[in-house]
C-alpha cells in the first residue's frame, strides 16, 4: 500500500475516532444523549453556521462520490456516503479518497 493511501486511511480513522470522543464526552457530561448533542449544534449563530457548513460539504461530497462511482464503477466507494452522514465529513472524505486510490483489478 502506498504512503498516500496509508495517510488517507489514517485520516479516516482519526476522523472517526477523534470527533466521536468529543461527542461522547459532551453527551456524558450533559446527560442529554444524541438529542442534546444535536440541540448544541444550533445553540448560537456560530455553531449553526458550522453545522450548515459541514452539511453542505457532506452533500457536495456525496454528489462527487455518486458522479465518480458511475464513471469509474468503483462500487465499494459508496460506503463513504454512510460514513459521511453517520460519522462525519472528517471520516467520509479521507475514506473516499482511500477507496478511490485503490489499485484497479
Amino acid at each position: 500500500m502506498s504512503p498516500l493511501r496509508i495517510t488517507y486511511l489514517a485520516l479516516a480513522v482519526w476522523g472517526a475516532v477523534h470527533p466521536m470522543y468529543w461527542f461522547l464526552r459532551h453527551m456524558r457530561e450533559t446527560g442529554t444523549g444524541l438529542g442534546g448533542l444535536i440541540d448544541a449544534w444550533y445553540v448560537n449563530a456560530s455553531t449553526t453556521g458550522l453545522t450548515w457548513d459541514l452539511t453542505i460539504a457532506a452533500i457536495a461530497l456525496t454528489v462527487w462520490i455518486i458522479a465518480e462511482v458511475r464513471v469509474r464503477k468503483n462500487w465499494l466507494a459508496l460506503v463513504a456516503i454512510p460514513a459521511t452522514f453517520c460519522i462525519g465529513v472528517s471520516c467520509g472524505l479521507p475514506l473516499y479518497l482511500f477507496l478511490r486510490t485503490r489499485p484497479v483489478v
